[in-house]
């Protein structure tokens, strides 16, 4: 006699515990607190210089762009989106307002520098959004035609600023000893954050990165939201850009490039944004960031190799990734354990 099929799927039981899933997600969104909060005390008691006022302030300053930039790569992460052209952006608006501020306005200049990158950022933003062009494919391209845009105006020359002091107050000025570089990372960092917690646009970001069709079903704008986060991103390289290029009063197109935008996509990854979209936060990115440049400062304090941070930083990505891989897999198997066929037919 056949079982009856609700007894069946009563017996069922789900390939991976659900409830171990649920931890694993959880340790994936806030888990970086962890191990940040580790390796600053294991840094802070194996390294003198580590936790002093000075250090932990040059750090938070030499960090500012990219956090800046990941900040607002967050967004795109979480509609569902990726920006590979940040680096060339980042060296392109520096360029331009190098170029400008040598023999103009250096408030004007700086306003065209971030004008730049909003520019580009909506240009990739129609060419992903509108044109629905593979986000990884189109920004790739975007950077090789912004890099050499970049190169053409300066002909592989450094465009430099000593004469123009004035252009170093974006990111030199120090207010109750920390740099405005830092301040404006912070208040970045705080309105970007506030804006994808606490805003109808934030909520609209995630239901598209979350599932595009069903946030157009719902009325969403999905492209302009799209379009939105990429131009905030293209914002936020350029204004990285100038901050740097403030710091030194000079310009390269060399600066940013592939190694800028392998530690900003590092740093968000290992923050716990998913890379699927529908998921992050903007602190987290900022904690990502962070934990990146303490290995860094490690290595540099503690005296060791440089070689292994590569690897380090390699298998930090690689671990990040995988948990969320592992997790979006094993939800999968739960779901179609649980819903395949029972009964006399389910044999045949």
């Amino acid at each position: 006699m056949t079982r009856p099929e609700s007894v069946l799927r009563a017996t069922i039981r789900p390939v991976f515990d659900p409830r171990g899933l649920d931890v694993l997600r959880g340790l994936r969104r806030s888990g970086i607190v962890i191990p940040f909060a580790v390796l600053f005390t294991v840094l802070a008691f194996a390294s003198k210089p580590f936790a002093t006022k000075v250090n932990l302030l040059n750090l938070l300053d030499q960090q500012s762009s990219v956090l800046i930039i990941a900040c607002a790569g967050t967004l795109v992460f979480v509609a569902g989106g990726l920006d590979l052209s940040v680096g060339a952006v980042y060296a392109l608006s520096s360029v331009v307002a190098a170029r400008l501020a040598q023999h103009g306005n250096i408030a004007l200049a700086l306003a065209v520098g971030l004008l730049v990158g909003v520019l580009v950022g909506l240009v990739n933003g129609i060419v992903v959004a509108v044109f629905e062009i593979n986000a990884l494919i189109s920004t790739l391209a975007m950077s090789f035609v912004v890099a050499g845009v970049a190169a053409l105006m300066t002909s592989g020359d450094s465009i430099t600023l000593y004469d123009r002091r004035a252009y170093g107050n974006l990111a030199q000025t120090k207010i109750l000893s920390v740099t405005s570089a830092t301040w404006v990372m912070i208040l970045a960092a705080c309105v970007l954050g506030a804006v994808l917690w606490a805003t109808g646009f934030g909520r609209y970001v995630y239901a598209v990165g979350g599932n595009s069709n069903a946030a157009r079903l719902a009325g969403l704008r999905v492209t302009r939201v799209r379009i939105a986060t990429f131009m905030i991103s293209g914002a936020a390289a350029a204004l990285g850009g100038l901050i740097d290029s403030s710091r030194v009063l000079s310009a390269q197109a060399s600066n940013g490039g592939d190694a800028l935008t392998f530690t900003v996509i590092a740093g968000i990854v290992v923050g716990g944004t998913s890379i699927m979209g529908g998921e992050g936060a903007v602190w987290r990115s900022v904690l990502g960031v962070l934990f990146l440049a303490l290995i860094g400062n490690g290595y540099n304090l503690l005296g060791l190799d440089p070689l292994y941070e590569q690897v380090t930083l390699g298998a930090l990505i690689l671990v990040s990734v995988g948990a969320e891989g592992f997790g979006r897999v094993a939800r999968r198997w739960n779901a179609t354990w649980l819903t395949r066929p029972t009964g006399p037919r389910a044999s045949t």
